[in-house]
């Protein structure tokens, strides 16, 4: 199995948007950063903000695009390809309106699943890469999906989506070492508070 070498969080750029459940694998990517001390710096050429660094011993690049959340392929795509990574090898981070706050789950391959970051991404690189699902839980209605997602979430709910954040941030040495079944029943075995 491959190990990690790219991690891609993803959501929608500017201040307006940086609480909003879309966000969530910003969230993570970023946290990660600070935890592994790697810089995230505005990368033009790739629409993103992007680093390198050491995590538990491996040689591992973030991105977090710059473009519009249904427009994530376009930072994406062209990185991956430059840097010679392939899908196997990349973890992408998004928020999941089919999962409950404080659900996290880690799978491999399958479609988009309605999710236009991915439906931007998959026709692109094919669909094997890692996806780690954040919840941020479903307002009920199709109607009200666009208003949840783009909304922040009330305390108690962002409190349960960091404290999962928190716990697949503990599992990074499995993803990077390739243990990716591993990580799988550690990520996916967790229950919110």
């Amino acid at each position: 199995m491959s190990k990690i070498s790219l991690i891609v969080g993803l959501g929608n750029p500017g201040v307006e948007y940086a609480q909003t459940r879309h966000n969530a694998g910003f969230w993570f990517v970023e946290q990660l950063a600070d935890r592994y001390n790697i810089t995230l710096k505005k990368d033009p050429k790739f629409h993103g903000f992007s680093g390198r660094g050491q995590i538990e011993g491996h040689d591992v690049r973030l991105l977090i695009p710059t473009t519009f959340m249904n427009r994530s392929g376009q930072s994406v795509v062209p990185f991956s390809k430059f840097y010679q990574i392939s899908p196997e090898a990349i973890l992408i981070a998004h928020d999941e309106l089919d999962m409950d706050p404080g659900v996290i789950r880690l799978k491999t391959g399958g479609g988009h699943g309605g999710h236009n970051g991915l439906r931007d991404i998959v026709p692109h690189i094919g669909a094997n890469f890692h996806r780690l699902r954040i919840g941020i839980g479903h307002p009920g209605s199709k109607d009200r999906v666009s208003g949840h997602v783009l909304g922040k979430a009330p305390q108690n709910e962002q409190t349960l989506m960091e404290d999962a954040i928190y716990h697949a941030l503990s599992n990074t040495r499995l993803l990077v070492d390739g243990q990716i079944a591993q990580a799988m029943n550690q990520i996916n075995a967790y229950k919110p508070k």
